[in-house]
């Protein structure tokens, strides 16, 4: 069987580093093109490798020079659509791990997936133990009335709350079915002391050096608390993640949202 043939876009950042790492060591699969905004040389060096590869800033041209079979794009929710655009055109499947994507996006990506073939997964979080996480907030939902969400990340995260905190909120209140009680502070001393709200979770965002990225949910009813947390102490623990989500790329075709779709949850 030939190596999935994958472009990463977003090579210069935290993650795009991680992701060329984790497929040059996955056999099956190998990097073929790099992609940035701009680019200083003609050639991507592969790490801990002797190979080079096509380093541009032309998306399409890349893509297609290097006949693609995935394209894995990090890079942030403004670039996002018109990636996905030039993509879909070629004919590529991705891998999206940027957040914020609105119902319209998605409707224009699935769109795009029927019109021209291809599979499209799009992720807030790829972290197994965080989409496990969600998903058990999910089931716990329907049994307790109060709900808080605290996600604590790195001081440089340019977003608060975090999707993967946005996600987690709407999926728990889509369980639930109705919004959750929030108790309502009479005297709030300091002003946004609360947090954010939505439909009655209160979404807290920390931001601190030491931190990459972690969440803990806190459900509550009469006389008892359940909490689950669970916190990402490098980015290796985002490319099983990735890895699966650009094998099941190739097999299936349409929008596919979240990693709980390909985990079976």
């Amino acid at each position: 069987m030939e190596a999935i043939r994958v472009v990463v876009q977003g090579a210069l950042g935290r993650m795009g580093g991680e992701v060329i790492k984790a497929i040059v060591h996955e056999p099956g699969m190998k990097v073929v093109g790099v992609a940035e905004k701009e680019v200083p040389q003609l050639y991507f060096d592969l790490p801990e490798t002797a190979e080079k590869v096509p380093y541009s800033s032309n998306l399409g041209h890349l893509l297609q020079s290097c006949y693609a079979d995935v394209l894995v794009d990090f890079t942030n929710i403004e670039a996002s659509m018109a990636t996905v655009r030039v993509a879909a055109s070629y004919k590529v499947n991705l891998v999206i791990g940027t957040t914020g994507h609105t119902k319209e996006d998605l409707a224009e990506i699935e769109q795009l997936c029927q019109t021209n073939g291809i599979g499209v997964v799009v992720a807030p979080n790829f972290s197994l133990g965080a989409v496990l996480l969600m998903h058990l907030a999910k089931t716990a939902a329907k049994f307790f009335d109060y709900a808080e969400i605290t996600e604590m990340h790195h001081e440089k995260k340019i977003d608060a709350p975090s999707g993967t905190a946005l996600a987690t909120a709407r999926a728990m209140l889509e369980a639930r079915g109705s919004p959750f009680i929030y108790p309502r502070t009479e005297k709030e001393v300091l002003s946004g002391v609360r947090g954010g709200q939505m439909e009655g979770v209160a979404i807290h965002s920390v931001r601190l050096p030491g931190f990459m990225a972690a969440q803990e949910v806190m459900l509550s009813g009469v006389g008892q608390t359940l909490s689950l947390r669970h916190e990402a102490i490098s980015r290796e623990s985002y490319m099983p993640g990735i890895i699966l989500a650009i094998k099941e790329v190739m097999k299936r075709k349409g929008l596919i949202y979240g990693l709980d779709t390909l985990l079976s949850l």
